[in-house]
């Protein structure tokens, strides 16, 4: 495994972050556990989770990955061996089953945290993320910034204050932000400058073969200020592996089941369909699995810190894992490169 510092922190994350939002879905408590034993063996000390997972998120199921890490953790007794992040949920009216009035509030954020310490049954939360903006803004497949003078969302100083009011109790270690646009990572930064409150250390935000717009603004916030890119979704949903090119559905993969029958963020595009098909195919031609030349693309990346898989089975794990060995070679790399100039991010 390799290790990447975790923004301006003495903490070595590994290179590739075990993602867990299948976890009460997909995959049972026992397979979770599994999972989690296997990476840990590879070497990976960097497991990521949010309050709202599984996914797709119900109230049937809020909480439930967190409680699946929790029973390991207590069984384990190595706590300091995991580098664990979770996320806070932002505002949406259809999340009233986990608080009333969300938002990225002061209250909010002490009660997202108390819920996620009891179900991860752990005293401290290394990495603790906003999971989305409070404000509107363009995220989630939004690419276009459509500007509304009647927001009235939670500041980020209230945010980063209540977020550094826990750094400072010992709950939190760190902070981060997810699907964040530029804008926004600077301006958690500038409310840090003086030192009041907390300095963001990481950035999850999407990023693929089939969507590469961070590198457009915050790939240059990650090098100069040291706040690296947490990758996810970097299989694109799995559409990356070329199982559901030509229309294909395979029996258990996640977007042939009903209850995703709402993510369509990554084959509603014919541009994504011909984009997937042409890396597909270049992987093929130099006997690549099309899945470990995505990761290991992302895995190459300058200004990433940790790139987050996701499997529903121990082979796609082992898969993914080993995607961390696999260095592309130039030809590799280049067509890759004039493949994104053909069809440049389908699926923002």
């Amino acid at each position: 495994m390799k290790y990447s510092v975790l923004g301006n922190t003495d903490l070595k994350v590994s290179r590739i972050c075990l993602g867990t939002m299948t976890w009460g879905e997909q995959n049972t408590e026992a397979e979770a556990h599994a999972q989690l034993d296997y990476a840990l063996n590879e070497g990976i000390n960097f497991i990521d989770t949010a309050e709202m997972y599984s996914v797709p998120p119900k109230a049937e199921t809020y909480g439930l990955t967190e409680t699946y890490i929790g029973n390991w953790l207590k069984n384990r007794q190595d706590r300091d061996k995991i580098i664990l992040a979770t996320k806070v949920v932002g505002p949406s009216e259809n999340f009233s089953y986990v608080r009333r009035g969300l938002c990225l509030n002061r209250q909010n954020i002490h009660q997202a945290v108390e819920g996620s310490l009891q179900r991860l049954q752990t005293d401290y939360i290394d990495l603790y993320q906003v999971h989305w903006p409070d404000r509107r803004t363009n995220f989630f497949g939004q690419l276009g910034y459509i500007h509304d003078d009647s927001d009235n969302s939670t500041p980020i100083e209230e945010t980063l204050g209540a977020l550094g009011e826990l750094v400072k109790a010992g709950k939190i270690r760190y902070v981060g932000v997810s699907n964040e646009t530029p804008w926004g990572v600077m301006t958690y930064l500038k409310r840090a400058a003086h030192g009041k409150n907390p300095r963001i250390v990481s950035i999850q935000n999407p990023y693929s073969l089939l969507n590469r717009t961070y590198e457009v603004g915050l790939a240059e916030i990650s090098h100069r200020e040291k706040v690296g890119l947490l990758a996810y979704s970097p299989l694109a949903f799995g559409v990356l592996s070329g199982k559901y090119l030509n229309g294909m559905r395979p029996a258990g993969a996640r977007l042939s089941l009903t209850s995703f029958k709402d993510f369509q963020r990554y084959t509603k595009d014919e541009q994504a369909n011909m984009a997937t098909a042409a890396y597909v195919q270049l992987a093929k031609e130099h006997g690549l699995d099309p899945a470990q030349m995505a990761l290991a693309y992302v895995n190459s990346r300058s200004f990433l810190t940790s790139n987050i898989i996701g499997a529903t089975t121990m082979a796609q794990l082992k898969t993914n894992i080993a995607s961390i060995d696999l260095e592309l070679e130039k030809e590799v790399v280049e067509t890759i490169e004039a493949i994104h100039q053909q069809h440049p991010n389908p699926c923002p």
